[in-house]
């Protein structure tokens, strides 16, 4: 059984040990981390309206020189990189040092917004170019919002 998290329910398309990804549109194996992941996919999209056809999972990001991936990203009406997404599984614990990580790639991309989630904790944070620094916001923006 996989365990509940703090997201409105959703019915995922789940087939003996595999889950089906909306944004790539095909079935992968469903680990603890691709739980957490579709189930935010689906509040992004059926809740803060973000739009499906600007969302892709799994986004590869070349970071010095080397191959990374981001859980999701949302784009803008001219297809550039606005939200990053990263997802881990219930039982990480979430830290500041996770949040630089994925900043990292935000800022390669030149995203505006990070969100960090583990299914229970929901963290999002704004990206200050002009000073270097997150600004952590009390919620997740919807999609018309950013």
């Amino acid at each position: 059984m996989h365990p509940a998290l703090n997201l409105p329910p959703t019915k995922l398309k789940l087939k003996t040990n595999q889950v089906w990804d909306r944004l790539r549109k095909k079935y992968v194996l469903l680990t603890p981390e691709e739980w957490v992941r579709q189930h935010f996919i689906a509040y992004l999209i059926d809740h803060l309206g973000y739009p499906e056809g600007r969302m892709a999972s799994e986004y590869t990001v070349d970071y010095n020189g080397m191959k990374k991936r981001c859980d999701v990203v949302a784009f803008d009406q001219n297809l550039q990189p606005v939200v990053i997404v990263e997802c881990k599984a219930v039982s990480i614990e979430i830290s500041e040092n996770t949040f630089y990580q994925i900043a990292r790639y935000a800022s390669t991309l030149k995203a505006k917004m990070l969100i960090l989630t583990n299914g229970i904790n929901h963290y999002c944070a704004k990206i200050d170019v002009s000073e270097n620094k997150l600004v952590y916001l009390e919620k997740i923006p919807n999609y018309q919002e950013i």
